[in-house]
């Protein structure tokens, strides 16, 4: 049976997403082509942002919340070892991706897909083992004081960053995961949040990942 979907899912696929996307644009690179590195540079800085957020606040309030639980430390520390393993390697690559948007080389744009190989073979390998193992021992708190709690922080953000937040997650979301969301926001905030709030995104990173289709 497949497991429930979940907003942690909903991010994930989003992540998912944004690498594959990534991986693509940097196939059959054109010699010099500075301005489609630039604009992967930025599409990847949305995502190591949105991301960074996400594995920010599992750092600081949804382990200690599943620590007071009772859940496996031990679990939780690999959970935070992954997590920097993580960061250290979309620094790598936007370091990568940087070089790139200076030269527009197929060298550097070789470096950068080989960057971008290693860091979503590390992402997937600690999201599957978020799904896989961390999940499971989050599930029975769902509805808990103490998980709405948490979900309370988690919905802080400001507008600008929630609207971009949400036009991310949308943005290329297959049917399974835009069923969660219809589920779970209502249908007009769900269209403030993405079309009024995330126009930014909508209008400057978005089009930066379908770019890559009128150039080949």
């Amino acid at each position: 049976m497949a497991a429930p979907m979940t907003m942690n899912r909903v991010i994930h696929a989003a992540v998912r997403r944004d690498l594959q996307r990534l991986e693509t644009a940097l196939d059959d690179w054109r010699e010099g082509d500075r301005a489609r590195g630039g604009e992967l540079d930025r599409a990847f800085a949305n995502l190591r942002a949105e991301l960074t957020h996400h594995h920010e606040t599992e750092d600081t309030h949804i382990w200690p919340m599943l620590a007071a639980k009772g859940v496996d430390p031990e679990l939780l520390a690999a959970m935070e070892d992954e997590h920097e393993a993580m960061a250290e390697a979309l620094a790598r690559t936007a370091t990568a991706l940087g070089a790139l948007a200076a030269t527009g080389s197929t060298a550097d744009a070789a470096a950068a897909s080989a960057s971008v190989g290693r860091t979503r073979e590390i992402v997937e390998r600690h999201l599957r083992h978020e799904e896989d193992d961390l999940e499971p021992q989050l599930a029975p708190h769902h509805g808990s004081p103490e998980w709405k709690a948490v979900e309370r922080k988690l919905r802080s953000r400001p507008l600008g960053d929630t609207g971009r937040f949400f036009a991310w997650l949308t943005d290329g979301a297959a049917e399974p995961e835009r069923q969660f969301l219809r589920s779970t926001v209502p249908a007009p905030v769900l269209t403030v949040f993405t079309r009024v709030l995330g126009r930014r995104y909508t209008r400057e990173v978005a089009p930066l990942w379908r770019a890559q289709t009128s150039r080949h």
